[in-house]
């Protein structure tokens, strides 16, 4: 194991896509996931991420890492959810996580990441990230909140064209394809693996969950960037 390379806690860690990113960008990653997640390419703990964290900071082993990245469940108030939930006549059946990730993120005092998809009102959007930024054939728009660190936001390219597929009513050809659902022009297993660069999962519900690698690449060069001034 190299002992110079700076080590993210990933909560939430579904299969591995940040996880990937942050380790190209040099970092050693810990998961945490509750759910079993047998494809993370990682050294990987099963269990509630919230307790995960909490033992961490209560026995001092949170000083371990540089920083900690979140990506709590969304589906409380994302907008493909909100929607859904409306038009079936459903309640509020779903957890957000976000205001007590944040709390006991703060409470480790380091450097942290909040990820959330776009609709999500509840966290600070110091940076959006989508694919055209790195020359993916997805979209995926996400916000980060930075906790305890910043840096600049990247310039957001206009879109090449359309996400293929149907909307409503009306089915279009596009560069990008849609890495979520299935029928009406949604993306294969192996088209979202290519849009995305992920190739160490082909099950569609972490693939459709996970963000493009290319994102966290970015975020964990930039925070090491940033480490490195701080320092010299």
């Amino acid at each position: 194991m190299n002992t110079d390379r700076a080590r993210v806690l990933d909560l939430f860690s579904c299969a591995g896509g940040a996880a990937m990113g942050y380790h190209r960008a040099g970092f050693t990653v810990d998961g945490v996931d509750i759910a079993n997640r047998p494809n993370y390419p990682f050294t990987y703990h099963r269990g509630d991420a919230l307790e995960r964290l909490a033992q961490l900071i209560t026995t001092g082993e949170i000083e371990r890492y540089a920083l900690v990245h979140a990506s709590p469940p969304c589906q409380a108030q994302c907008a493909l959810t909100v929607g859904t939930n409306h038009s079936q006549g459903w309640g509020g059946t779903h957890d957000d996580l976000v205001a007590p990730t944040r709390e006991l993120l703060e409470k480790t005092g380091l450097p942290y990441v909040i990820e959330q998809p776009n609709g999500r009102a509840t966290i600070r959007k110091d940076l959006t990230l989508c694919g055209e930024m790195f020359g993916l054939g997805v979209l995926r728009h996400r916000n980060f909140e930075l906790g305890n660190w910043n840096t600049a936001r990247p310039a957001h390219p206009a879109h090449r064209g359309y996400v293929r597929g149907h909307r409503h009513g009306v089915y279009r050809e596009g560069p990008y394809v849609a890495p979520y659902g299935s029928g009406g022009g949604k993306a294969t297993v192996p088209e979202m693996q290519t849009a995305m660069g992920i190739t160490w999962t082909d099950v569609r519900e972490e693939l459709t969950e996970a963000i493009p690698p290319a994102y966290t690449e970015w975020i964990g060069t930039a925070f090491l960037t940033c480490r490195q001034e701080v320092l010299v």
